[in-house]
């Protein structure tokens, strides 16, 4: 793209297997289309919905060539190429650059959970080295690291920052980098349940994982956020909300591949050493679907 704009609905991809558990290149092709076709602002592959750590190498290539052709420079491809690891996430952002990426999605490192100096110098390497502007991405409940504000106000002014994913849970902690960040810093949503407040507070959207689920009924909430219109927002929060909560009701991408199963869009497997949705949650999600006027008589 010639212009890199971080702002909308950006989905976190799931990645459709096969009932060998081999990747479903077909199914994953007719999810994009419907993406698009939604009109969502963003493709995020191979990240965390995307169960990247249960991917080869040449699928994870494969995933991102398929994303990058379907988008065809209308929307930005963003994969996740962070890893724990400085000289590999250099690496894989590069080779993502390689394989016509827009941008990169970079966790703070798992595991070893660096201090400051050294959670500054990961993004400061990947950002110089990589090729491609960052979106700095915190997720504590999986790294055991939250990025404070403090620590994102060092790495923000690097070249190449270009937005982060705030999924520590906390509005709080929204609240601070939206007052503190410089304005070339784009703040999206982590977490679905909070990204109407956070964007009618002044972000800039979401990397949404319920937008796998209801991508329209997601754009929708974030462009009346984006607008200010508080009715509609507010109204399409609370038509997603238990859909979101069921969602999140066992680890995340368990419940959306089962919410896109019950769908007919593809199936509901996933790698080991994740395992199928419980039939509650099943349940739940059928709850959700309904409720949101995607399975039968809405609400």
């Amino acid at each position: 793209m010639s212009s890199l704009q971080i702002r909308g609905v950006f989905t976190a991809l799931v990645t459709p297997f096969q009932d060998d558990s081999s990747f479903d290149e077909q199914g994953f092709v007719r999810l994009l289309d419907r993406q698009l076709d939604a009109g969502v602002h963003g493709l995020v592959p191979c990240g965390t919905t995307g169960e990247t750590p249960a991917l080869d190498d040449a699928e994870w290539e494969r995933i991102i060539s398929l994303t990058v052709k379907a988008a065809g420079g209308r929307v930005p491809v963003i994969p996740g190429t962070g890893t724990n690891n400085s000289v590999e996430s250099v690496a894989r952002t590069q080779r993502a650059r390689e394989l016509g990426a827009d941008a990169a999605l970079v966790v703070t490192p798992y595991y070893n959970k660096p201090n400051p100096d050294g959670l500054v110098a990961h993004y400061r390497r990947v950002s110089e080295e990589g090729g491609l502007p960052l979106v700095v991405y915190n997720v504590p409940s999986r790294t055991g690291l939250n990025l404070v504000p403090g620590v994102l106000s060092r790495i923000s002014p690097l070249p190449g920052i270009a937005a982060v994913k705030e999924a520590s849970g906390s509005l709080g902690q929204a609240m601070t980098i939206l007052h503190e960040r410089p304005a070339s810093l784009a703040l999206l949503s982590g977490e679905d349940e909070l990204t109407c407040p956070m964007t009618l507070m002044g972000g800039d959207g979401v990397i949404s994982v319920v937008s796998n689920v209801d991508p329209q009924g997601t754009v929708r909430l974030v462009e009346a956020a984006l607008r200010g219109d508080l009715e509609q927002a507010r109204s399409e929060h609370y038509r997603q909300l238990p859909l979101i909560r069921a969602l999140f009701s066992e680890t995340n991408p368990v419940p959306a591949k089962a919410a896109l199963e019950l769908l007919s869009l593809v199936s509901s497997r996933v790698r080991a050493p994740l395992a199928a949705a419980s039939e509650q949650t099943r349940a739940l999600l059928s709850v959700g679907l309904r409720y949101a006027g995607l399975l039968g008589d809405a609400r």
